[in-house]
């Protein structure tokens, strides 16, 4: 993993990038920045382990939920900014939700690629696979994330909680296409939660599929922060080992929050702690690290912002989590 100069899309002008965030340092992607394209928690599923929280609008409708030329100024603005931008390991679209929804994501897509030659990552929970037009806006990414968590159709229906129209054998088939169609590279990206998708069924299931999607790499994870629902729980790091050694294929266990070498110190940043804050919870050491700054300062401002109300702090798996007070967490 690269270990770039720390930048921020919230220093200077940067401020009204509100569709863009991060940079977070990816083990995957090195210094990676998003780009999210759509509003709230948009989304056609309602996974019971999203650090966002639960689904509040769980829809399959394709359409520009936020104005495409609004992100493509948000990234024209950053990229005309060299020094910033040449430390940029890559670009990922995402979303606080289903990115693909998004209908103008093709022609993001092309703009960025039309702007750098840094990959451009889509992540995906590949609901909309199956529509050519889908796999064809896409196909211009240098990295797409499938993920496909089950593919028993209880277990999908356990984890995932898809919209209605959502239908498993139809995903299948569509990550399947997009492998044969695409030049790039895809990653297949499974999330693990204990008792609900881990069995030797699951597993078996799994391999099957994967043995039809032939992915470049899979993408092993399993609970990590507070999810939306408390059941939802993480398999152990043997259970994990387990897992891993009877899948299918190149397999890497992610871990996103490994590097301990942070970069060079800074001044703590308040808007970038709470623009992280805003999108998932974290513990201070995962702010320290994805934002390369230092312990003691930052554990201080995490206090100031809990005594204004900016903050709330949650508790998991014997861990403090923070997330922006107006985002509501399950725990």
């Amino acid at each position: 993993m690269l270990n770039p100069s720390p930048v921020s899309v919230s220093s200077g002008a940067a401020n009204s990038m509100k569709h863009l965030f991060g940079p977070v340092n990816s083990r995957r992607l090195g210094l990676s920045l998003g780009i999210d394209l759509l509003p709230g928690k948009t989304c056609s599923f309602d996974c019971i382990y999203c650090e966002l929280g639960p689904t509040t609008s769980l829809t399959c409708e394709q359409r520009e939920y936020v104005p495409t030329a609004d992100i493509l100024d948000d990234f024209d603005t950053f990229i005309s900014d060299s020094k910033r931008s040449e430390r940029i390991d890559a670009f990922t679209i995402t979303a606080s939700g289903e990115p693909t929804l998004h209908s103008g994501i093709g022609d993001i897509i092309k703009h960025i690629k039309s702007k750098t030659e840094k990959p451009v990552v889509v992540l995906t929970n590949s609901s909309l696979l199956h529509l050519e037009k889908v796999r064809r806006d896409l196909l211009p990414a240098d990295i797409i994330i499938p993920s496909l968590d089950a593919a028993r159709p209880e277990s999908f229906r356990k984890i995932n909680r898809p919209a209605q129209k959502v239908n498993l054998d139809e995903i299948i088939e569509g990550i399947a296409a997009l492998s044969k169609e695409l030049t790039g590279k895809l990653w297949l990206e499974i999330l693990f939660s204990k008792g609900i998708n881990d069995t030797d069924r699951d597993i078996e299931a799994l391999n099957r599929v994967i043995d039809e999607i032939n992915p470049d790499r899979i993408q092993c994870n399993t609970v990590a922060r507070p999810p939306a629902e408390s059941y939802s729980s993480a398999l152990s790091p043997s259970e994990m080992q387990e897992v891993i050694k009877n899948l299918h294929g190149p397999v890497d266990l992610i871990n996103d929050y490994t590097e301990k070498n942070v970069g060079h110190h800074r001044l703590v940043a308040e808007k970038e702690i709470l623009e992280m804050l805003h999108r998932r919870p974290c513990t201070a050491d995962h702010i320290c690290q994805a934002l390369h700054l230092p312990a003691k300062p930052t554990a201080e401002l995490l206090e100031t912002l809990l005594e204004s109300r900016q903050l709330r702090r949650t508790t998991h798996n014997n861990e403090y989590y923070f997330q922006a007070s107006d985002n509501e967490l399950s725990s």
